[in-house]
């Protein structure tokens, strides 16, 4: 062709082909990618492969496979087809010949263009929408497990009289099925549309018909079963009036029919299904009257219906009928609601009961004394003292303790204790040097179990330990104490192999071991080690000294983590806690199975509802599923992780529950029966804290049964915001050992406060029988207070606490200086009728930097006390001595006691030496000094055997030199002071009490 540019042309330049060697290097480095990405996505299947079998759980990898991989072939095929056959028939109606246009002339070069590669064209189109299509399908698998697993409820929703199940399982895949025809039909009306358009059947500009006999039929029909598949909606629609939200002023997340919903827009379901199918009929009879003339008529008045009678319709039943007399109309709606919410959320056996909130015994002696059976009130607050862990129970800076600790209780000389207990998790931020040998295979693990009384401190106000030092020693016995898994524990670690591992440290020094457990995945096979190093990123597996044989990679290392894996159709708790049990420690997850479809009642997001002062100051305190909208759960299921092992077990605690066994049927052999729970684990079983924070959330207006009252909304209640803090955040409910009114003896339970709407007096006290194993657990008990009389609530309290002159004065005297106070849990504990609060106080400052309890706050009856330990405020408040303190218990299960006294000269002179030694032990114990402590037990013993051998001559003299008659008043060295801790030896800092101090509860 000749140059139409108008200026000269130039010697055309020839490029030359690639040389046959920059050929083969090109062909060999696409090659190698290929491979590359190919081994990258194997490396992330065979990984996960092989972590599922080393925790026994293939099965649920295995099954969502293979489910994902069915899901993703069966729709994937289904879109392809749908729009291949389309676009093939489409191309097979066109006309023979084209009209003689521009429009036809300037697609004509279009289809030259395409003409050679129309197969490949067909085929790369269907396999594109058919692998998008079949992606999304395979997201759907629980979906399908649910639909093809599923259990009745045995409950019938009461609209349309259908199971429960239909809601939770059917409903949800016959959705999904409807939006892929719809996806389908759509796609496949767009492609023929398009194919019809390129070969001449449809005409825009071109004088004529604009569409061909053949084009008219072919998107008539697709045109007619998108209508069929619209009537299909409205068929489905009618019973998604049961689980549909809206907004109603009775409650927020409105769940179910309304009056309007009953009577407007189920009616105009039906209508519309049935305009639906005959203006598809209209569509497909295009096949024989080759018009659309009616379907297009038909439409409209689909469309038109659609507006008049799904909308304006609505509209004017709620405006003419239901405003007017809303209650009436509502009310029967509303209690259907109350039913539902309540049996979706478990609240329905919630026990309400009236409580005055004023004292009815005037004996405030009688009070005082009941105070210790009515509870066992925690003054050492487990969200406050981890700083005190940390700083007496460390050890070393490479271990570390959760920011809040966990409550629970142990069995000690035959009597449950309300204990604090916290483990010593590895703290990789602490070791000294960082590289990958020391982060990876030296530093490994945590060690050891430290706990501590929740009703005591000692007479510094630090914690005291029932289990402490390390290794850890005290009430718990033996256990294994390496802690491979916790909720710290979130790298990766390479054990067993010719790298030792850090086990602890001791005065002797650094201890080494080697994991000696069948967790984690064998790195001998070269395959996997290198497998591993693309999935963590890491090539020095492929190659580093420190693999070789017995060399275990472990991972996946929280028990969050562990469980969500194995039981991926789970919700976990957000607070997993360690109990030792069985000669081990074991992490204890409550785990819940939800659902999105329960008739009638109204939905709540966990991501809301569990949120609280802790988990808006802490990191560590997790929230459940942060946007999941559910309006059914159930604690279905207690897990369990080894923290040496990594082994989880999944137990079936709601027998019931018909979402429980629909997993169960599509994981058989994952979850294992109730009864294999074995008693020393049933023991540290509790009632788990989201549960119940969902339960006292809807509490708050589903507390009451009348339809009436309801929607009136007079008795709304609200969760108090914590007025410890200033988070400005809910209050969080607190764990307490406790008897309710109508309870026999005291029960661990988890306990809660409410106050009116927009107010802050109280109006109602929540607690839960959280004692597992025991016919009330579970039980909900509400406690309300007359709306006649007010009675302060949280804020009230906490605001009387800093508002009293005395009070106030002190408090800024514990803050002089550089020290800082903090406020523990606010506890509330009811008491013949009227409201014990207490809450202790701690102090941090001082050179310290962990707190220490202080002081304790209580008030009864409008009494207040602000003293040192709970017993004297106690007595303060109630006017009387009550009864007498016992001297808190040592080390080795007797009593301190103070040194005795004497009229003997020389048995004085070796009471005041056993008083010195015993004071210079005490300083020693403070700062703390080992050797000196040691030194001064010594002494001590020493004086206290001179006083009690001059005790026992003098009683000799003046019996007259006759063996017959024992003083027994003489003092015995088994009672001294030291006699917790042999001298030499080394207690827990804070474990031997002031000989002089009283208890701190």
């Amino acid at each position: 062709m000749p140059d139409r540019g108008g200026g000269p042309t130039g010697p055309r330049i020839r490029v030359g082909r690639p040389s046959r060697r920059v050929r083969t290097l090109l062909m060999t480095l696409g090659v190698l990618a290929v491979l590359g990405m190919a081994f990258t996505m194997f490396a992330g299947f065979w990984t996960d492969w092989l972590w599922y079998r080393s925790v026994n759980y293939s099965s649920v990898f295995t099954t969502t496979l293979w489910t994902k991989i069915g899901l993703f072939f069966v729709f994937g095929l289904l879109m392809a087809l749908s729009v291949g056959f389309n676009i093939w028939l489409a191309h097979r109606l066109r006309p023979p010949l084209s009209a003689m246009s521009m429009e036809q002339q300037s697609l004509d070069r279009y289809r030259m263009g395409i003409a050679p590669y129309k197969k490949w064209l067909l085929f790369g189109i269907a396999a594109l929408v058919g692998l998008i299509a079949g992606a999304s399908a395979s997201g759907q698998w629980r979906t399908w497990l649910m639909w093809v697993n599923g259990v009745p409820f045995g409950q019938k929703d009461p609209q349309f009289h259908l199971d429960v199940s239909f809601y939770a399982f059917d409903l949800p895949w016959y959705r999904f099925l409807l939006g892929f025809g719809f996806a389908a039909t759509i796609l496949s009306l767009i492609a023929a549309a398009l194919t019809h358009y390129l070969y001449g059947g449809l005409r825009v500009t071109s004088p004529g018909a604009r569409a061909t006999a053949a084009a008219t039929g072919h998107l008539s029909v697709l045109l007619g079963i998108f209508v069929a598949l619209k009537a299909v909606a409205y068929w489905l629609d009618r019973y998604g009036l049961a689980v549909k939200s809206s907004d109603f002023k009775a409650t927020d997340n409105w769940t179910g029919l309304r009056y309007v919903d009953a009577n407007a827009y189920l009616p105009a379901k039906t209508i519309l299904f049935c305009i639906a199918v005959i203006c598809a009929l209209l569509f497909f009879a295009t096949l024989w009257r080759r018009t659309w003339q009616l379907p297009v008529i038909g439409f409209g008045l689909m469309v038109l219906s659609a507006i008049l009678i799904g909308g304006l319709y609505p509209a004017i039943v709620q405006k003419f009928q239901v405003q007017p007399n809303e209650q009436a109309k509502e009310a029967p709606y509303v209690e259907k609601n109350l039913k539902a919410t309540r049996e979706a959320y478990g609240i329905e056996d919630a026990q309400v009961s009236e409580y005055s909130g004023v004292s009815k015994t005037e004996d405030k002696t009688t009070l005082r004394d009941d105070v210790g059976a009515t509870a066992s009130i925690r003054v050492l607050d487990p969200n406050i003292v981890s700083p005190t862990f940390q700083q007496l129970q460390q050890m070393r800076k490479y271990y570390a303790f959760p920011d809040n600790l966990d409550v629970d209780r142990y069995n000690v000389n035959g009597s449950d204790q309300d204990t604090v207990i916290g483990l010593r998790e590895l703290n990789l931020a602490g070791v000294d040097k960082q590289n990958w040998i020391n982060n990876h295979f030296r530093y490994t693990h945590g060690y050891g179990v430290v706990a501590a009384k929740g009703t005591t401190a000692d007479s510094e106000g630090r914690p005291a330990f029932t289990e402490s030092n390390l290794p850890s020693q005290g009430v718990l016995g033996q256990y294994q104490q390496r802690i491979y898994y916790g909720e710290k524990t979130t790298t990766y670690s390479i054990v067993g192999g010719p790298q030792k591992e850090i086990d602890y440290s001791d005065d002797e020094g650094e201890k080494t071991t080697s994991y000696t457990g069948k967790s984690g995945v064998n790195l001998s096979n070269p395959v996997n080690r290198a497998a591993y190093a693309v999935a963590f990123g890491e090539p020095q597996i492929l190659y580093s000294g420190a693999i070789g044989e017995g060399s275990r990679v472990l991972y996946n290392r929280t028990p969050k983590e562990r469980v969500e894996a194995v039981a991926p159709w789970l919700t976990i708790d957000g607070d997993a806690y360690p109990a030792v049990v069985n000669k081990k420690i074991l992490w204890v997850v409550d785990a819940y199975t939800t659902t999105n479809g329960y008739p009638y009642a109204s939905r709540t997001t966990l991501g809301d509802t569990t949120a609280d002062s802790l988990t808006a100051t802490n990191n560590n305190r997790a929230v459940v599923a942060q946007q999941n909208q559910v309006n059914y759960i159930r604690n279905s299921v207690k897990a369990t992780v080894d923290a040496y092992t990594g082994e989880v077990k999944l137990y079936q605690w709601d027998t019931k529950d018909p979402v429980l066994k629909t997993w169960m049927k599509a994981f058989p052999g994952t979850v294992e029966k109730k009864s294999e729970i074995s008693a020393d684990l049933m023991a540290h079983l509790r009632y788990p804290q989201d549960l119940f924070k969902v339960q006292r959330e809807l509490l708050t207006r589903y507390h009451v049964k009348d339809a009436t009252t309801f929607l009136s909304g007079s008795e709304v209640w609200q969760v108090p915001d914590d007025p410890t803090n200033r988070s400005g955040d809910a209050v969080p409910p607190y764990y307490l050992s406790m008897k309710m009114p109508d309870q026999q003896a005291q029960s661990f339970s988890l306990t809660t406060t409410f106050t009116p709407n927009g107010r802050d007096n109280l109006s109602a006290f929540m607690a839960v029988d959280s004692e597992a194993g025991t016919p009330d657990y579970g039980k909900i008990r509400v406690l309300k207070l007359p709306t006649s009389t007010t009675v302060d609530g949280p804020k009230q309290v906490q605001s009387q606490f800093n508002s009293e002159q005395d009070i106030a004065e002190s408090i800024r005297l514990l803050r002089g200086g550089d020290s800082e106070v903090e406020y523990g849990n606010l506890l509330t504990v009811p008491l013949d009728g009227g409201l014990l609060y207490v809450e202790p106080v701690y102090v941090r400052g001082g050179g310290l930097k962990y707190p220490l309890l202080r002081k304790v706050l209580v008030t009864y009856g409008g009494n207040t006390a602000f003293e040192d330990t709970l017993d004297e405020a106690l007595n303060k408040v109630f006017g009387t001595e009550g009864t007498a303190p016992t001297p808190p218990p040592s080390d080795d299960g007797g009593t301190t006691t103070p040194p005795p006294t004497s009229s003997n000269p020389t048995v004085q002179e070796a009471l005041k030496d056993a008083q010195e030694a015993f004071t210079a032990g005490q300083e020693a114990l403070k700062k703390p000094d080992w050797e000196a402590y040691a030194k001064a037990q010594e002494e001590l013993e020493a004086a206290l055997k001179r006083a009690a051998e001059a005790q026992a001559a003098a009683d000799r003299s003046r019996s007259g030199g006759s063996g017959g008659n024992k003083a027994t008043s003489s003092p015995s060295p088994g009672a001294s002071p030291g006699a917790a801790t042999k001298p030499g030896s080394s207690p827990a800092p804070g474990s031997s009490p002031s000989p002089t101090a009283s208890p701190s509860g």
